[in-house]
C-alpha cells in the first residue's frame, strides 16, 4: 500500500506544471504596504507581507556585506530602527517613484533605504 501511495505522490509531482519563481513588482509591493489615513493596512495581511519582503531584502544585503561583495548602493540601518519605520520609508519612496511599478521591487526597497540609511 505504501508503494502505491508513494507512486501516486511521485506521479502528481512529475505531472505538475513547472514551478515559476514569484517576484514582487514595485506596484504589488506598494499595494501590500499601502495604508489608509488612520495608518491601517488597505490589504488584509499587507503590512506583514510588506515588512517581511523588506526584511528579506535587508537580510540579503547583509549577506552580501558579510561576504564583502555589497553593491555600490550600500545601506546601513541602525539596530534601533523598527520594521514599521522601514515600512513607512519604503511606502513613501514607492508613492513618489513610479518608475519601479513594473519591475522587481527589491531594487526599489534598496533605493528607498539608501536615501535614508546610506553607509557612511
Amino acid at each position: 500500500m505504501r508503494f502505491f501511495v508513494a507512486l501516486l505522490a511521485l506521479s502528481a509531482l512529475l505531472s505538475a506544471a513547472p514551478a515559476r519563481a514569484t517576484r514582487f513588482s514595485g506596484i504589488y509591493l506598494y499595494q501590500l504596504c499601502d495604508m489608509d489615513e488612520q495608518g491601517k493596512e488597505k490589504m488584509a495581511g499587507g503590512h506583514t507581507a510588506c515588512q517581511a519582503y523588506i526584511a528579506g531584502v535587508i537580510d540579503y544585503h547583509a549577506v552580501l556585506q558579510s561576504m564583502k561583495i555589497a553593491p555600490r548602493v550600500d545601506i546601513c540601518i541602525p539596530r534601533e530602527v523598527t520594521s514599521a519605520q522601514l515600512h513607512a520609508t519604503v511606502l513613501k519612496y514607492l508613492q513618489k517613484n513610479h518608475q519601479h511599478d513594473d519591475f522587481t521591487a527589491a531594487p526599489a526597497v534598496t533605493m528607498a533605504l539608501y536615501e535614508v540609511y546610506p553607509c557612511k
